[in-house]
This record gives structure tokens, sequence and C-alpha cells, in this order.
């Protein structure tokens, strides 16, 4: 048994090792530039040395880990800061704002897909990983719609770079509009940017408490995945475009949503040691922070380039449309 544990943990340490030292040095950073802070280093460091330094295969597991399994760890140790009094913050304001947005970006990126030539299956994989939560949301809807492994790479490939894009850009913008309103910040940045991760990131270009926040508004679009899958298996089904075989009655809610509600129910009923809350915070933060750097030091540039203009114009329209649906939606529910 042990030795079978050495030989699945020795091919994940060198990424691991390496996001671990990229967060280190972002970490230090941090003290000579407080104004981007730990968090946003961690992923400009991690894009600049992996598409220069470290593109060497061996590293790909151990990035991976970092980038998926600590971020995973990081949202259910969240579940510690936030109780249900934070939760109703959003309100029924925010729930119907997720709803509306989520909405508007399926019809929008699937409508645009089939303009620009895009197949049924390409566009509705795009549709759910930008409405959802990226590549995770593809990874759950491809084998339920049937898709093709290699549209499915080319679709997670333009989520991740406008996810990129907008995470780098969102955040400031959100504070020139709104300011201190810590509510619309978070509801641009957890209702807009694709994945888990380039919430956090992005979120961490403000404050800690917007990357509290912003998770509320993302989660709460991951737990409407499921309605997401069935709708589309339903579509393709009706199109005749996938077989009659059993569908997967797996519910597609990752793990990590369900520890955060958990937590969240312990941490609302029992009152909790500060050391325990402390704790948790200080090893999320780290957490987070490699992830961070992982998913910097995976991020490579000459794939996106190689997909062409056409994704590239996919890509930036659906991410237009994302940000005008947000703020037209904030700025009309009054969050």
């Amino acid at each position: 048994m042990l030795e079978n544990a050495r030989l699945q943990i020795k091919p994940i340490l060198p990424g691991l090792i390496l996001s671990l030292a990229v967060a280190i040095a972002a970490k230090l950073l941090a003290i000579f530039m407080p104004q981007l802070g730990g968090a946003t280093l961690a992923i400009l460091l991690g894009i600049i040395l992996g598409n220069t330094y470290f593109k060497q295969p061996n590293l790909d597991i151990g990035t991976k880990f970092s980038e998926s399994r600590l971020l995973e760890y990081s949202v259910v140790l969240l579940g510690f800061t936030v109780t249900f009094q934070t939760i109703s913050h959003m309100g029924v304001k925010g729930l119907v704002y997720v709803i509306l947005m989520m909405s508007t970006v399926i019809i929008a990126a699937y409508t645009l897909g089939r303009k620009l030539g895009f197949n049924e299956k390409m566009s509705l994989m795009m549709a759910g990983g930008n409405a959802v939560c990226g590549s995770s949301a593809i990874g759950a809807i491809a084998p339920t719609i049937e898709a093709d492994d290699t549209e499915k790479g080319q679709i997670i490939t333009l989520v991740n770079l406008l996810g990129t894009v907008m995470m780098l850009t969102l955040p400031f913008l959100g504070m020139h509009l709104f300011g201190a309103d810590l509510l619309a910040k978070s509801a641009l940045l957890g209702g807009t940017l694709q994945s888990v991760g380039q919430v956090v990131a992005g979120a961490s270009l403000v404050n800690a408490q917007t990357v509290q926040f912003s998770m509320l508004f993302k989660i709460t679009r991951i737990i409407f995945l499921v309605v997401v899958v069935f709708i589309f298996e339903q579509k393709v089904r009706h199109d005749g475009l996938v077989s009659e075989k059993k569908a997967n009655k797996k519910l597609p809610i990752p793990w990590y949503v369900m520890g955060f509600f958990i937590i969240c129910i312990v941490n609302s009923f029992l009152p909790l040691p500060d050391v325990i809350n402390t704790t948790a915070h200080f090893i999320s933060t780290w957490f987070e922070t490699i992830a961070l750097a992982a998913i910097g030091l995976r991020l490579d540039f000459q794939k996106f380039l190689k997909e062409g203009p056409r994704f590239l114009l996919y890509g930036l329209s659906v991410g237009v449309v994302q940000t005008i649906a947000a703020l037209i939606f904030i700025f009309f529910l009054h969050i």
C-alpha cells in the first residue's frame, strides 16, 4: 500500500514543488508590492515562467494537481469563513441576477456559435462553460451530449483564454464603476468569470472580502450545473444528435461545493473556536496561492494562437456579451 502511494505521489512532486516555489516567491514579492498582492503576483509569475523556462512535460501532472485539487480544498475551507448570514447578503436579487446571467450567456453563446459556423455540440459546450464553471462544466456536459474529444479540447482552450482575459480586466472595471460597493463588484466577478480559479484570482485583485462574496455567486452558478446538463442532454436527444443509450444519472455537482455547504452549515449553527477558523483561512489562502501559480504555469499562449481568428472572435464576442449583461443586470436589480 505504501509503495502504491509513493508511486502515485512521485509524478506529482515536480509540478507541485514548482507551484509552491512560485507561490512563495509571489508572497515575498508582495511585501514590496502590496498593491498587487500575493495571489495576483502568483498567477502573473506563473504565466511568465510557464511560457519561458518551465515547459517540461514532467511538470504537467503536478501543476494540474495544484490547479485543480488544491483549489478545490481551498473552496471547501472557505466554508469556515462563511455562514448563512453571509449568504443572505446575496438575497433574492442575487439569485435572480445569477439566473438572468446564466440564461443570457447560454442563449448568446449558443446563437453566436451557430452564426459563426460552429456545430451544435461545440456551441452548447461554449454556452455551458461560460455560463457555469468553465472546464468543469464542459467536462460534465461533453459526455452527456457525446461531444468529440478534439472539439471539447478546443472549447476548453477558448473558454480558458476568455476567462484569463476577463480575470485580468474585470476587477479594475468593477473597482472603477462600483468603488467601495462590495456586493456589486462581487456580482460582476462571481457572475461572469468562467472557472473557480479565475473568480478567486480576479477577486484577489480587489481584496479578501470580494473573494468571499464572489464565491457565493460562483457557487450558486455551479449548483445550476445539474439543470444545464439536463436541458442540454434533452436538446441534443430531441435533435437526434446522440444515441439512445441509458443516460448517466450521476449528479454533476462537484464534491467541493457539497463540502463547502456542509462546513458552512456547521459553521452557521455550531460556534467553532477562532483557532479553527483562523487556521482554515491560513491554509485556504496558501492553497489558493499555489493553485493560482499553477494556473499561470499551465497557461500556454501558443495553444490559444493556434485556434485561429474565428475562435478568438467567438470568445471575444461572448466575453463582451457577458460583461455588458452583468453591468445591466447589476444596475437594473440595484445589487
